[in-house]
């Protein structure tokens, strides 16, 4: 009822601004918070340099290039995975997240949020693995600027069932990232809404910038 108030009075009243009674459209809220924006993009580094140093590994032939790799890359699997728990705890607390559009269907929603935990479940659960396949070897091994002595004896069987399944979750991992990617370009450049825009906003658009301001009542 209150509601229809306002609509009638904004009717009877031409000098009465009704977007400024209008409550914000979902899909144009703000972006997500500083923090959040700031744990996603450093984790698509990272993610990109973990893809990096494997690939490189698995292709080079230069022993002592083999061995910086595999070195930076135990290294960034640790930091994706105290980042990723990081931002888990943050996600529970403090983060501020934009609801869903009005438009989206609770098929898609679902969709979307299964796909975010897949992600979430992987970037913790692949550094776990791999890092447990280096311990089970039963070798010393480097780590960041440090070296770790044998800590468990060599179990070999294990050791191979724990690096058949990393290279099983990095081919999950790839595949989800990739879908991740191409649902947020086609967002922002077939859909044209502000998907993308929320999690990149230096790619808001002098359009998106109005209307935010207009929500807010600048």
């Amino acid at each position: 009822m209150a509601s229809l108030a306002t609509q009638g009075i904004a009717a009877a009243d031409p000098s009465h601004d009704s977007s400024a009674e209008r409550p914000p459209s979902v899909d144009k809220r703000t972006s997500f918070d500083c923090v959040t924006l700031t744990f996603h993009w450093v984790t698509v580094v990272l993610v990109l340099g973990l893809f990096t140093t494997a690939i490189w590994h698995a292709y080079s032939h230069d022993d002592v290039l083999r061995v910086l790799l595999l070195r930076i890359h135990r290294s960034l699997g640790v930091t994706v995975w105290t980042t990723t728990v990081l931002r888990l705890v943050w996600r529970k607390t403090n983060a501020k997240l934009p609801p869903f559009p009005d438009d989206m269907s609770k098929l898609h929603r679902v969709f979307v949020q299964m796909s975010e935990y897949c992600l979430y479940a992987l970037l913790v659960i692949q550094p776990t693995v791999g890092f447990g396949a280096v311990l089970t070897r039963g070798r010393s091994f480097t780590l960041f600027w440090g070296h770790v002595p044998p800590l468990i004896p060599h179990y070999p069987t294990v050791e191979a069932v724990l690096f058949s399944l990393h290279r099983a979750g990095a081919w999950a991992l790839g595949v989800l990232i990739t879908a991740h990617a191409v649902n947020a370009l086609v967002h922002h450049f077939v859909i044209r809404d502000n998907t993308l825009a929320r999690m990149a906003p230096v790619l808001r658009t002098e359009r998106d910038i109005g209307e935010l301001a207009l929500e807010r009542g600048d």
